[in-house]
């Protein structure tokens, strides 16, 4: 399968992310495009849509899929990204390397299963190793079953498990992937990339 793929600048990737995320009944929370800006705003980043036809309208292309991600630092000042970096330490080194966080992401549920989220890792891995970073750290939780076996098959390894005592469903698993040369060659979505312009 061809996956068609679109990088986004800030602003329009920002505003296309919260249209996509009304699609997502399950996330308790829908991110608005004000949270993303000020989130990545003055960070190296990476907005990633697959595109795809509607079935009863083949003539419509709609984004179905979509993946952020951006660098992490050792000494973060946003309180979130300061507490993830606190829960990282003594399991991922910040210290003279780039790391890239997986940030948030999520397809449409009638394009799951077709390939678009390993579509947009791998185009994701592409940048990653062109922007000169290290490793790419995601975080997901127990429940997301479908998430853990995608990052199992991309071969992310989980390096720490905190055990929610309430509901182990609500349980964060942290994976790491380091990215190379040998990461990109072992690729095997047909993907192909427009950057839109700034």
């Amino acid at each position: 399968m061809d996956y068609q793929i679109r990088a986004y600048p800030l602003q329009q990737g920002a505003l296309e992310v919260e249209y996509i995320e009304e699609f997502f009944s399950e996330y308790p929370r829908h991110k608005k495009a004000s949270e993303i800006i000020d989130r990545l705003g003055d960070r190296v980043h990476s907005i990633l849509m697959t595109e795809a036809a509607l079935p009863d309208e083949p003539g419509t292309v709609v984004p179905v899929s979509y993946k952020i991600a951006h660098e992490i630092r050792d000494q973060e000042t946003d309180p979130i990204l300061a507490d993830l970096v606190d829960r990282l330490r003594g399991t991922i080194d910040l210290v003279g390397r780039r790391v890239v966080y997986q940030w948030i992401g999520g397809t449409r549920t009638d394009w799951r299963g077709q390939g678009h989220f390993r579509a947009l890792t791998e185009e994701q891995e592409v940048w990653a190793h062109g922007a000169g970073f290290d490793e790419i750290v995601a975080k997901t939780k127990n429940k997301f079953y479908e998430m853990r076996s995608a990052l199992d098959h991309l071969r992310f390894e989980v390096v720490k498990l905190e055990v929610d005592r309430k509901d182990s469903q609500e349980s964060k698993l942290y994976l790491r992937k380091r990215i190379g040369q040998h990461v990109i060659d072992r690729h095997r979505g047909r993907r192909s990339l427009v950057r839109l312009g700034d």
